[in-house]
């Protein structure tokens, strides 16, 4: 099956709002096998959304749209998709009981505006909407199903798995989807392909999808087969072979992001983590602590950022700062050095550098960065240099360094926690 997205809504057309509802239904469909072949964004407006209706129900099995069902006059989802497929709104006094009801809860009065959600489009089946006042609505035009979903991320998703996916599930034949979610680092986007497709391309019947950031490639690897056996069996034709190309920029084989893969690699060694940072300005700390439980490995770190706060707080000497500048090796050691000691952590890092746009200087132009590592019993240190704007920088530098302790500690060394 092939499906399409539409959302609705002209505050998505200006760049103050984005579409993260497409994001998350690409997501769910994938994983039933369904591809999503197009999205689109359409404003408030009957006749472009009908239109825009009418073109993907010719062509596709599957059509989603989320927004445009709210009260007012620019809600606009049921009229379109009402006049695309040639049908009737028809009110419908219980969901007005419903909306009625949910206003009463919360001490409130509904206003006469919310009875234009009362409409169904004829022959649709309702979606139970819990979080807000706009109820789904579900419907098949021949062979092609349609779901009509709210904008709000807390109420689309719900609905979507407790209402659409089961009904879609009815209509996919019988198969088995087995997935891959592999995670790189270090690698450009390009050389992971070049290294990659001559394996994957010779397997057509698995799906291959390929998602860059910033020092973070993902790969994803789709197999669909009439049993689960069967779709794992030829998954697992391909994975060996990936893995084997890919050695240890490849760190995680199930989707977990960086800091989640550090985070399990000290808390399995019972080692603790403090960080020193100047250019990224926290970041390293941040994607440490978004893991739930970061408390048990993570003891806490200091933001330098200016020379006199390099001086005062980790105690680095102005001689060295002076004889060497701050974005240097020597500055990048005694930084982990420093706030190892004062937290008293097993491993420390430690992150300076240009970020640009000013700064830098003939040796270590802007997009310059070291990054200091203390495990037990040594200190290393490495110089990276990145093209690309301040937050690229930034980005790739955090990336880099977490990465840096990912492969100490997944390789031991004598005296190493």
């Amino acid at each position: 099956m092939n499906a399409e997205i539409i959302a609705v809504g002209s505050e998505l057309l200006t760049p103050s709002r984005i579409d993260t509802d497409s994001l998350f239904l690409t997501e769910r469909l994938n994983g039933l096998g369904v591809a999503v072949v197009s999205k689109c964004v359409v404003g408030d407006d009957r006749q472009r959304l009908a239109a825009a209706v009418a073109t993907a129900a010719a062509r596709s099995e599957v059509i989603i749209l989320t927004g445009g069902l709210g009260p007012t006059e620019d809600d606009v989802t049921r009229d379109a998709v009402a006049s695309a497929l040639g049908r009737t709104l028809e009110y419908d006094p219980e969901i007005e009981a419903v909306i009625d009801a949910r206003f009463r809860r919360m001490g409130r009065t509904m206003a006469e505006i919310n009875k234009r959600q009362a409409y169904r489009i004829s022959g649709a089946e309702l979606l139970e909407n819990p979080n807000g006042t706009a109820p789904g609505q579900w419907l098949m035009a021949g062979e092609t199903a349609l779901m009509l979903l709210p904008g709000p991320p807390n109420e689309m998703k719900p609905m979507f798995d407790n209402h659409c996916r089961p009904r879609l599930e009815k209509l996919l034949p019988a198969q088995a989807i087995a997935t891959r979610f592999y995670r790189i680092a270090g690698m450009p986007e390009s050389d992971v392909d070049q290294l990659l497709a001559p394996v994957y391309t010779r397997y057509k019947d698995v799906a291959t999808t390929i998602l860059a950031a910033p020092g973070d490639i993902q790969l994803h690897f789709y197999a669909k087969a009439p049993t689960a056996e069967a779709a794992e069996a030829r998954l697992g034709v391909v994975a060996p072979q990936i893995e084997a190309l890919l050695g240890d920029r490849l760190y995680s084989t199930n989707g977990d992001p960086l800091e989640k893969v550090v985070g399990d690699l000290l808390d399995k060694r019972g080692a603790t983590l403090a960080v020193a940072e100047s250019c990224t300005g926290g970041m390293v700390a941040e994607r440490i602590t978004s893991v739930p439980g970061s408390s048990r490995y993570f003891l806490g770190g200091m933001i330098t950022y200016t020379d006199p706060m390099k001086e005062s707080l980790l105690q680095i000497s102005d001689g060295l700062i002076y004889k060497f500048t701050s974005v240097s090796e020597p500055v990048a050691r005694a930084m982990a050095e420093a706030v190892r000691f004062h937290c008293q952590s097993d491993y420390a890092l430690s992150v300076t550098g240009y970020a640009g746009p000013d700064g830098g200087t003939e040796r270590d132009p802007v997009g310059t960065v070291y990054i200091g590592l203390i495990r037990p019993g040594s200190v290393e240190c490495r110089r990276v240099r990145y093209l690309g704007d301040r937050d690229r920088v930034r980005k790739l530098a955090t990336q880099a360094a977490l990465d840096f302790l990912r492969l100490t500690l997944e390789t031991p060394h004598p005296g190493q926690a």
